[in-house]
Parts: C-alpha cells; sequence; structure tokens
C-alpha cells in the first residue's frame, strides 16, 4: 500500500439515523450487549441481522455469516455507521473476502480484535474510530459515551487526552495510525497493513505478560517500524502485569520506548481499561510527549 494522498471522513451522524451493529470477531455477553445497544438506540436507529448471536467455537458464527453481514454493512449507503459488538479473535479471516474499496461513506466503531479492519482501512484512505465496543459501552462513563457522539457528529476536533507519563519527551505531529499491539503484529507483511509513515502510532493491549510485550515490540522494531513513525501513544495495557514480578509492564514498555528514541507518552485513557475514550484513526495529531498531551487537529468526520 502507498500512504494515502488525501483521507476520506465518514459523513457526520443526525440524530435517529440508521447504524448498523455487527459481530464480526468472537461471541459477546448478550446482557453487557444489550446495555451497549440501549447506549447508541437513545440517538441512533440500530439494526442488526437476527443472527448476530449465533456463535461457533470461538467466534460468533461462521466465517461466511459474519463476512456477510460485515460486507451488507460496510457497503450500505444508507446508513452512517457500523457499530461492533465484540472484539475478541475472527477479523483477520475475513480480510480477503471484504469489499474494502467499495465501503460506503459511513464511521467504524471498535477496536481491540478491530483493528484488523482498521489497518486495511487506513491503507486505503479511510478514518476510523477507534473506540468502545457494545459490550464495553455500555460500562463507560457519560463523558465517554458524549465523546463519541461528539466525535461521530461535529466535524469540529475534539478536546485534547492526557496521559500520565512521559517516557520519551519530544513535540511530533502526524497521522493517528494503530490500535491493539498484537493484532497489529500480526498484520506485518501482509497487503493489509498501511503504510506507517509520519505517523504517531498508538498502542494498546490485554493480557499480555511482559516478556510477550518485549516480544511483540522487537518483531515491530526488526520490521522497521520504529524507523517509519514519528511518536508513539501508549494507552491501557491492562492485565499485563506479572504477579510477583519487581517489575511492571510499564516498567518493560518505558524501557523499549527509550530505545526507539521518538517522542512516547504513555497512560492515555483508550484501550480495555474503564474510561476507554474514542479517537479517529486517519486524523492528524500533535502528540507533545513532554506533557503527555494528545492534541487532535481536525474532527473525525465531513464539514
Amino acid at each position: 500500500m502507498k500512504a494515502p494522498v488525501r483521507w476520506l471522513k465518514p459523513l457526520p451522524l443526525r440524530l435517529r439515523d440508521t447504524v448498523h451493529v455487527v459481530a464480526p470477531a468472537g461471541p459477546f455477553d448478550r446482557p453487557s450487549f444489550e446495555v451497549g445497544l440501549g447506549v447508541i438506540g437513545q440517538r441512533y436507529s440500530p439494526v442488526f441481522r437476527p443472527d448476530l448471536y449465533e456463535n461457533w467455537r470461538y467466534l460468533a458464527g461462521t466465517d461466511a455469516r459474519r463476512g456477510e453481514e460485515l460486507a451488507r454493512a460496510l457497503t450500505d449507503r444508507d446508513a452512517r455507521a457500523v457499530f461492533c459488538a465484540r472484539g475478541g479473535y475472527g477479523v483477520m479471516r475475513l480480510l480477503p473476502s471484504l469489499p474494502l474499496a467499495e465501503m460506503a461513506p459511513t464511521a467504524l466503531v471498535g477496536f481491540s480484535d478491530i483493528t484488523a479492519l482498521h489497518l486495511p482501512l487506513l491503507g486505503l484512505g479511510r478514518v476510523t474510530i477507534h473506540g468502545p465496543v457494545l459490550t464495553h459501552l455500555g460500562k463507560q462513563p457519560p463523558e465517554v459515551q458524549e465523546y463519541l457522539f461528539r466525535l461521530l457528529e461535529s466535524p469540529e476536533a475534539p478536546p485534547p487526552l492526557q496521559g500520565k507519563a512521559t517516557f520519551v519527551p519530544g513535540v511530533v505531529e502526524g497521522p493517528l495510525l494503530g490500535g491493539n499491539l498484537s493484532v497489529l503484529s500480526r498484520l506485518l507483511g501482509t497487503p493489509y497493513m498501511p503504510p506507517l509513515d509520519g505517523a504517531i502510532l498508538l498502542l494498546e493491549d490485554v493480557g499480555e505478560r511482559p516478556y510477550r510485550l518485549d516480544r511483540i515490540w522487537t518483531h515491530l522494531m526488526l520490521a522497521g517500524v520504529f524507523e517509519r513513525v514519528r511518536g508513539l501513544v501508549l494507552g491501557d495495557f491492562t492485565d499485563c502485569d506479572e504477579r510477583n514480578a519487581p517489575y511492571g509492564s510499564a516498567d518493560v514498555l518505558r524501557s523499549l520506548a527509550e530505545e526507539t528514541g521518538l517522542p512516547c507518552a504513555a497512560g492515555f485513557p483508550i484501550g480495555h481499561d474503564i474510561p476507554n475514550y474514542p479517537v479517529a484513526l486517519g486524523t492528524h495529531v500533535r502528540l507533545d510527549a513532554s506533557a503527555a498531551r494528545l492534541t487532535f487537529l481536525e474532527g473525525a468526520v465531513q464539514a
């Protein structure tokens, strides 16, 4: 893939707009899903297939079911957004059959395994929303839910986000790309990995012990990722500490970030913890790593 010459933003959402709900990855907890469905249902008009609740092994139904559902949702020009029910695993299996180049100007919302869908769409120049899936949305505080609605509905730049720690000082600008560290690493060497040249790279993860974070990070290093990007935004690394170890995942990530020499700030409220603030991938941002501050220089949707 070549870096996009121009980024295409989704159309802004309006009250009662039709939005698709899809389950392209793992099976999900129905009660928490229905709470999240209620959150978007207060503002929009969600639609989904009756077989959304199916499951097959560790997937939300067969590849055929999930692929048909997702392809229909992404290409429907009568809808304004696609909300994912849950992450887990499974999106990578669908990529060869998806008509990604035919995607409507619609907003894709999700994170975790949905990174496998964000990345190829970013490679096609599409702005997407790294934000809570529906099983996670209902657990978010009202300010996160309102931040999401503002992101989807207003062309204005959203308020900045504050991290907790500076790993490497510096100030850089560029398009925000990335998502889940583990999923992103699995797309290296495939045609679905977008160009990372000049990007501010967002990374988060869950359940990866420190040595595994080191291994995945080193994979990115050996692949030349850190020679291409300008800066690093680290979100939550949830349940990634080694029990009874004299070091934590934050210690390991700090050392790894320092080795790159790239401006890096950590502890941004993005990922598997609560709160999980949504961010627009593909939009231009300024990372002031010295102040652990991420400023958005444009909105997520078309004016």
